[in-house]
């Protein structure tokens, strides 16, 4: 049965609302202990609006399209006013010609000593193999998250869980990607975001033990892996693919379920050349 939720609230009223409940079950108690409690719960996060109109902006940030609800943009854009915004962050690779921020042994590297690459985008894998070096990766990360809740986003979308996947055999485990995003999503929630899994189907049965919100999923529709996310997340499942075959099978399996969105590969502005953004109603 589906669940039911209550309308989206803004972060802020969110954050204002939780601290107002804290404030009172102290008064009420009369004692630090639980004071200690609600202080270490941490503020209240609230997942996007589902079933909603959804936009993909990480190309570049521009006003969403009528009927818009909620929109994902890249940690150096500012969110779009009065909407649900998702703050993306690259977490578990570096940049594009951006490995030099990095300190050098935090880049994977193979037997040979080479840094490991992720061909398809041209960015260096960082190495999350050990705790320490996963704590000393999430401080710079957990950076940008901060930058995410100063400007009013409402959520964060850790990029490239999936990345063990694509790294020499031994090097990565899927152990090692949950134990990291687990300590971004602690971060998250302390500053009053909702976390999302992005693509991994594999691993979203341990969505809750991991601590994440919701799912952002490429391309379920063409790859057939839509229902692993519902399956785990219910509802709270926001879909981007990048052709129209794609399109017409999450469509046509889940328009009805979950937000899915349409977006060209570069996820351009519009009115530049070769944006493509459609919806369900489009197919």
């Amino acid at each position: 049965m589906r669940r039911l939720r209550s309308p989206f609230r803004p972060r802020a009223a969110v954050l204002a609302l939780s601290a107002a409940l804290a404030l009172s079950v102290t008064a009420c108690s009369g004692g630090d202990g639980t004071a200690e409690e609600a202080k270490s719960a941490g503020p209240a996060v609230t997942p996007p609006p589902v079933r909603t109109g959804f936009d993909y902006q990480l190309g570049g940030a521009y006003t969403p399209p009528k009927g818009v609800e909620v929109v994902a943009r890249d940690h150096t854009a500012s969110p779009a006013s009065g909407l649900y915004n998702i703050c993306y962050v690259n977490a578990f690779q570096a940049q594009p010609d951006a490995a030099d921020e990095w300190d050098s042994d935090l880049l994977l590297r193979d037997e040979d000593g080479e840094i490991v690459m992720d061909d398809d985008w041209g960015e260096a894998m960082l190495d999350i193999s050990t705790a320490a070096k996963r704590e000393r990766i999430a401080e710079k990360v957990d950076g940008w998250i901060d930058s995410c809740a100063s400007k009013g986003f409402d959520a964060v979308e850790p990029d490239n869980y999936d990345t063990y996947t694509r790294a020499p055999e031994g090097l990565l485990s899927a152990g090692d990607a949950e134990a990291f995003l687990k300590l971004l999503a602690g971060h998250a929630h302390d500053e009053g975001l909702a976390i999302g899994q992005k693509n991994t189907p594999q691993l979203a049965k341990d969505r809750e033990e991991v601590g994440l919100d919701f799912a952002v999923a490429e391309e379920c529709g063409r790859y057939e892996e839509c229902d692993a996310y519902v399956d785990a997340f219910g509802d709270d499942v926001l879909v981007i693919e990048y052709d129209e075959k794609g399109l017409k099978a999450a469509c046509a399996g889940w328009g009805e379920e979950i937000s899915i969105v349409r977006r060209d590969l570069d996820v351009l502005p519009a009115g530049r050349a070769g944006h493509v953004r459609e919806t369900c109603d489009d197919v």
